[in-house]
């Protein structure tokens, strides 16, 4: 898929479950293409959000979008088969729960999905340098993983531009996507900064008028770093 970077990407964890479907219609029609769901175990965060059925029938809704899924879980390996089927596009895993990364990236590809790693708030982009070159996306989480709806954390620009540097001086071309407490106010820095996909759930969802909201973002974010990969 060709997408017009940087994109707004909608997390359904902050959309109201009794009408999904309409949630995602209200984006789909506002012209987000790109969605995210966010996988919570209860152990690798405090936290359970829901699994791979939820993935599938939000699908149903939303065919020809793009379904970016952050696998927030302890042994990812276990499930990435179950939520390839489900039809997922990304599969995003967090470099704290995968003692054999490498490998876990291969295994994603294998399920021919695009592969995605994210770090936590309190972990070096450094670390991430060896498998950079094998990863379609990078994900930084600008606030601890866990719950919705929480403050962006500040430090997490600088984190950004470090890993745009390191992208720069390595000639790679993953994806930097940021989660966590991106809003009107924040929006075009992290863009300017050298953000691909940013992910908003409450400042979506909860919006008065979410049509509106989901134009105000993407308009806001052009105003950055606007580049087609």
């Amino acid at each position: 898929m060709n997408f017009d970077y940087p994109i707004l990407a909608p997390s359904i964890l902050a959309a109201n479950f009794t009408r999904l479907g309409d949630d995602i219609q209200d984006c789909l029609e506002a012209g987000i293409n790109w969605i995210h769901c966010d996988i919570m175990d209860g152990h690798f965060v405090p936290n359970i959000s829901y699994g791979p059925s939820i993935v599938e029938d939000a699908r149903k809704f939303a065919e020809n979008a793009f379904f970016d899924v952050h696998l927030m879980i302890e042994k990812p390996d276990h499930f990435i088969e179950e939520f390839a089927d489900a039809g997922s596009d990304l599969l995003t895993v967090h470099y704290e729960a995968c003692p054999h990364l490498h490998r876990t990236i291969q295994n994603i590809k294998q399920q021919g999905c695009m592969a995605g790693v994210a770090i936590n708030p309190g972990t070096s982009t450094q670390l991430l340098q060896p498998i950079l070159e094998y990863v379609d996306l990078v994900l930084i989480m600008s606030v601890n993983p866990g719950f919705g709806g929480q403050s962006f954390i500040e430090s997490s620009h600088k984190k950004i531009k470090s890993l745009a540097a390191l992208r720069n001086e390595m000639q790679l071309n993953f994806l930097i996507e940021v989660d966590g407490g991106v809003s009107v106010n924040n929006i075009s820095q992290l863009s300017a900064n050298g953000v691909d996909v940013l992910v908003a759930g409450s400042s979506v969802f909860k919006a008065d008028n979410r049509r509106n909201r989901i134009q105000e973002l993407i308009k806001l974010a052009k105003t950055g770093n606007k580049t087609i990969i």
